[in-house]
């Protein structure tokens, strides 16, 4: 799932006529332990007070196939401590970070032991996993102990409503499926070929798109059953099967697999001017392929494409963002709801954070506000909030996804780089 830093480009906001109809879906990537930058905890609320010490916990895919989500989402992280800190922290305490490497879903011992080591620490909140697999390596040791956790980017349809203590900024793949699936469509693709990986986003996604594509009228030719391994790196025998299968179009559902496979496609003869992309790849390969390779393939990514100025205060955190902005906003927006949730309750502990989530997102119909100092002094006033934050979601819903979203489309440049095109947005699904 990549965003890429699209400085300047126009967003116009297109309604998605598809969406309620979509079905079902997908997911993502991280896993192990690293840095802790306090060994401070939440955790004086078990002795029957209110916790009034804020410790966000944050898992990251600081190395493994989803490495290159990392820098927006620590900057985000930086960012969004600053924010709270400089507008005097969560119940009068500035809050404090522990955080550690998930890697990927091939590395499930480091995605468990990452999750421990941050959960040692008595978190008031955890932010992450970004990755779907990763998410169900994990949730459940997070959430049984009543430590709510939001995700940036797990998409799987199936973790809508997946527990009481698990939230997330994203839309749920029946949206991302379904934009992708028309989109497809309206190109006018008759004979479309897909190669995906055999993980639970790649699948749960490819069904999703292929379902809604081929109500549409699209002959899917390859891949509506084929998968290939995560951890192939031969693709040629994919890519010729694919040629032989003659398409107008190829989808490819894949993490940083996808490099190998386009320079099998190109071999293979495969028309890689008629790609699709999903969140996972739709990413800058100016420096892997030949210029042009590209060139008028689209990509999706769940999300909002990030304001100019949003990007700089990314930056100038210091952290290196390697032109991607992939889910920054979906982390920033996530830390700042959470820091919310306990100032309006009163307590940094998980229970009352989880308990107040849905409503500083704005499912009360309060004062609107865009900043954490701006919805902190209302709250302070006494009144019920809706945060305006980066992402331009609605309010959480009954399954702790936001109720509507937004999906960006992109379209790959002759340098290879995919350009921000328009934006898709509708409803998510609650059923």
């Amino acid at each position: 799932m990549k965003k890429i830093n699209m400085k300047g480009m126009r967003k116009l906001s297109i309604t998605a006529t598809a969406m309620v109809a979509a079905a079902v879906m997908a997911l993502a990537g991280c896993g192990s332990s690293s840095s802790s930058s306090s060994s401070s905890s939440g955790s004086d609320s078990t002795s029957g007070a209110k916790a009034t010490k804020f410790v966000l916990g944050g898992l990251w895919p600081e190395t493994g196939s989803l490495a290159y989500l990392a820098p927006p989402e620590l900057a985000a992280e930086k960012l969004a401590v600053k924010d709270i800190n400089d507008a005097g922290g969560v119940l009068g305490n500035k809050i404090t970070t522990v955080d550690a490497d998930t890697s990927d879903a091939d590395h499930a011992d480091q995605n468990t032991s990452a999750a421990q080591s941050v959960l040692s620490k008595n978190p008031s909140f955890i932010i992450g996993p970004a990755s779907s697999s990763v998410v169900k390596n994990t949730y459940k040791s997070i959430t049984s102990q009543n430590v709510p956790m939001l995700s940036m980017g797990a998409t799987s349809a199936s973790f809508s409503g997946l527990s009481d203590y698990f939230f997330r900024t994203v839309a749920p793949d029946t949206v991302q499926g379904a934009v992708m699936g028309n989109l497809i469509a309206q190109d006018g693709v008759q004979k479309l070929a897909i190669a995906v990986f055999n993980d639970e986003y790649g699948t749960g996604l490819r069904d999703t798109i292929a379902k809604t594509a081929s109500e549409a009228g699209v002959n899917i030719v390859y891949g509506e059953k084929d998968t290939f391994d995560p951890t192939e790196t031969n693709f040629s025998s994919i890519a010729t099967a694919i040629k032989a299968s003659n398409p107008d179009a190829t989808l490819v559902i894949a993490f940083d697999q996808t490099k190998p496979l386009l320079k099998a496609l190109a071999s293979a003869g495969v028309n890689t001017k008629k790609l699709y992309f999903v969140d996972g790849n739709t990413s800058d390969y100016s420096s892997e392929l030949d210029a042009g390779l590209l060139e008028g393939s689209k990509g999706t990514i769940p999300g909002v494409n990030p304001s100019d100025d949003f990007v700089k205060r990314l930056e100038s955190t210091g952290v290196d963002l390697k032109n991607t902005t992939t889910y920054g906003a979906e982390t920033y927006d996530g830390i700042i709801l959470a820091a919310l949730a306990a100032q309006k309750g009163g307590s940094a502990d998980g229970k009352t954070i989880q308990a107040n989530m849905a409503a500083v997102s704005g499912s009360t119909k309060g004062e609107k506000c865009d900043s954490y100092k701006a919805c902190v002094a209302l709250l302070k006033d006494g009144k019920e909030i809706q945060y305006q934050g980066q992402t331009g979601i609605g309010a959480f819903n009954k399954n702790n996804d936001p109720s509507s979203a937004n999906i960006g489309v992109y379209v790959f440049n002759k340098d290879n780089k995919p350009v921000f095109d328009h934006t898709q947005s509708g409803d998510v699904p609650t059923e």
